[in-house]
C-alpha cells in the first residue's frame, strides 16, 4: 500500500523523537518531530541560562573604576591653587608703591612750581649772604679778632729738649741712667723705733753725698743750714727717715690723706739760683740733681722748669728762684677708695701757694716717662740738689714753715 508517490521520497534519516522531560517516552506524531514553535525555551534550557548568569555575577568586577584608579582619586589634589601659591597669595605687597616710597614722594616733595622767589632769578645766590651791617647791627669782622697777633701756646703736652739756664752733659746723664738700672728702687722700709721717733718729731737729718764740695750744719731738731763751694758739681742731698713712709701713711690702709712738705730760704748764691727742690723715691744717684731721673720729681731755681723723671730741659712752671725767697714743696697723697691714691703737688713762696699740679696729669704719651716710684706704693725723701756757690737753710719743723696751711694738713 503505498502512502505518498515517489517524489515524497528522500534520502533523509527519520527524526529522533522527542525527549520527555518528565523521565518518561511518550508518543509522539509526525509533527511533533518538527522544530519547537520560535522563542519556545525548554526548562532545561532555562536553567542553564540562569546557572550561566550567576556564575558571571559572581566573579563580576565591583562597580566603579579598578583599586589603582580609586587610589588616584583618593590622593588627588584638592580644587584651587597649591598651599605655596595660596601664601604666596595670603603675603602679597599691596598695590601700589611701599609706604616708604610713597612718603618720600609724597609727604617730602618739594611743591609744584619755582621757589618762591622770582621765577627768573631763584638759582641766584642772595645779594648779601652775611648780612648787612645796617641790617643786623653786628660786624663779624671786629667780632673775630686776628689770631696772629695771640701769644705763643703754652707747652703743655711738650717739655724743652734743654734748659736756658744749666744743662749737664749727655754723659753724665747716660751715666745716671746706668746707675738707674744698676739700683732699683727699694721696696717700702719698716722702721725701727729711733726711725719713728725721728719721724713723728720732724727730726729728719741731711745726708752729705759722695763727692759733695760743701758742707751740712744741724741747728736744730728739723733744722739745717747748707754750703756749696765755688765750681761744686751736681750733687742730690737726701733726709733721712723719709717724708713719706708707706707702711705709716698709706692713705689708702689708713683711710685719711697724708701730705709731706718743707721749706728752703736762699740766703746767698751766684748770679744763677743753683738748688732744686723736690723729692725722690730709694736709692736715687747722688751725682745727680733731683727730677732727673726715675721716681723723682722736683722744681729747679735756675730755670724755674719742673722735672718729673725728665733729664733733658723740663716744663715751663714758676719763675727763676731769687735769693732772700722762701720757697717750699709739698705733695699731698688723698685716698679715692681704689688701691692707687690721689697726688697732688703743690709750690710756695714766701708762704703762700704759687703754683702746683696733679701728678696724673695728661701728659705727652710720646715725651713723657713713667711716673712710677711717686704714686704712694714707695717711700719718698726730701731730695735738695745743689751745685756751685749756694748757701741755704732747710725746714723741716712745722712751727717754723712761713705756709702755715701746711701744717694742719700733716
Amino acid at each position: 500500500m503505498c502512502f505518498g508517490s515517489q517524489d515524497e521520497r528522500n534520502n533523509d534519516p527519520p527524526a529522533r523523537p522527542a525527549q520527555n522531560y518528565d523521565g518518561g517516552r511518550t508518543s509522539v506524531t509526525a509533527n511533533q518531530y518538527s522544530a519547537p514553535p520560535p522563542g519556545y525555551h525548554s526548562q532545561q534550557h532555562v536553567q542553564q541560562h540562569v546557572q550561566q548568569n550567576r556564575r558571571h555575577e559572581d566573579f563580576a568586577p565591583p562597580p566603579g573604576p579598578p583599586p589603582g584608579r580609586r587610589q588616584d582619586d583618593d590622593f588627588a589634589p584638592p580644587a584651587g591653587p597649591p598651599p605655596g601659591r595660596q601664601q604666596q597669595d595670603d603675603f602679597a605687597p599691596p598695590p601700589g608703591p611701599p609706604p616708604s616710597h610713597q612718603q618720600q614722594q609724597s609727604d617730602f616733595a618739594p611743591p609744584p612750581g619755582p621757589p618762591p622767589s622770582k621765577k627768573d632769578d631763584w638759582i641766584a645766590p642772595p645779594s648779601d649772604p652775611y648780612g648787612s651791617q645796617s641790617s643786623n647791627g653786628h660786624d663779624w669782622q671786629a667780632a673775630v679778632p686776628d689770631t696772629s697777633l695771640f701769644p705763643p701756646p703754652p707747652m703743655i703736652f711738650s717739655g724743652y729738649d734743654a734748659s736756658p739756664a744749666n744743662n749737664a752733659t749727655e754723659m753724665e746723664a747716660e751715666a745716671g741712667e746706668e746707675w738707674c738700672q744698676q739700683y732699683p728702687m727699694v721696696k717700702p722700709i719698716v722702721l725701727d723705733q729711733p726711725g719713728k721717733n725721728a719721724l713723728r718729731s720732724n727730726n729728719f737729718r741731711l745726708l752729705e753725698p759722695a763727692g759733695f764740695n760743701g758742707s751740712l750744719q744741724f741747728l736744730a731738731p728739723g733744722h739745717w743750714k747748707g754750703h756749696t763751694n765755688r765750681n761744686s758739681p751736681d750733687r742730690c742731698i737726701i733726709g733721712y727717715p723719709p717724708l713719706y713712709v708707706v707702711n705709716e701713711h698709706d692713705p689708702t690702709a689708713t683711710g685719711q690723706p697724708k701730705t709731706i712738705y718743707y721749706e728752703v730760704t736762699i740766703l746767698r748764691t751766684s748770679p744763677t739760683i743753683n738748688l732744686a727742690l723736690g723729692f725722690t723715691a730709694l736709692p736715687y744717684p747722688s751725682f745727680r740733681l733731683p727730677g732727673w731721673h726715675r721716681g723723682s720729681l722736683a722744681v729747679h731755681g735756675d730755670d724755674g722748669h719742673k722735672y718729673i723723671n725728665d733729664r733733658w730741659g723740663g716744663k715751663d712752671f714758676t719763675s727763676e728762684y731769687r735769693a732772700g725767697d722762701t720757697y717750699g714743696i709739698g705733695m699731698t697723697f688723698t685716698p679715692t677708695g681704689t688701691h692707687k691714691p690721689r697726688v697732688d703737688i703743690f709750690f710756695t713762696k714766701n708762704g703762700k701757694r704759687a703754683g702746683g699740679w696733679h701728678l696724673h696729669e695728661e701728659t705727652d704719651a710720646e715725651q713723657d716717662l713713667p711716673v712710677t716710684g711717686l704714686e704712694g706704693f714707695h717711700d719718698l725723701s726730701c731730695a735738695i740738689g745743689a751745685f756751685d756757690a749756694t748757701d741755704f737753710e732747710v725746714v723741716f719743723d712745722p712751727s717754723k714753715w712761713l705756709y702755715r696751711e701746711a701744717r694742719f694738713d700733716l
